[in-house]
């Protein structure tokens, strides 16, 4: 699962940030991406719950720390 996640992820990332050749893993945090800030951010996560079809907290969004976690999430959120 983590892998078609990761992938799909991966697509998300892309467009959102505008680099065809974008490369994200489970380490991957908003420092590793340029212009990842805080307004790119919510522009991410915004795109993330659409294409995944899931809501993130407020908590969570704010817990997250890398792409990993990320993961985790929406695995623990499309499994319920």
């Amino acid at each position: 699962m983590n892998a078609e996640i990761l992938k799909k992820l991966t697509k998300v990332f892309k467009e959102v940030f505008d680099d065809a050749s974008l490369k994200i893993s489970e380490k991957t945090t908003a420092k590793d991406v340029e212009g990842w800030d805080s307004l790119m951010h919510i522009t991410l996560i915004a795109e993330v719950e659409d294409a995944f079809r899931v809501r993130f907290s407020m908590k969570e969004v704010t817990g997250m720390k890398n792409v990993g976690e990320m993961i985790d999430l929406i695995e623990k959120k499309k499994a319920k």
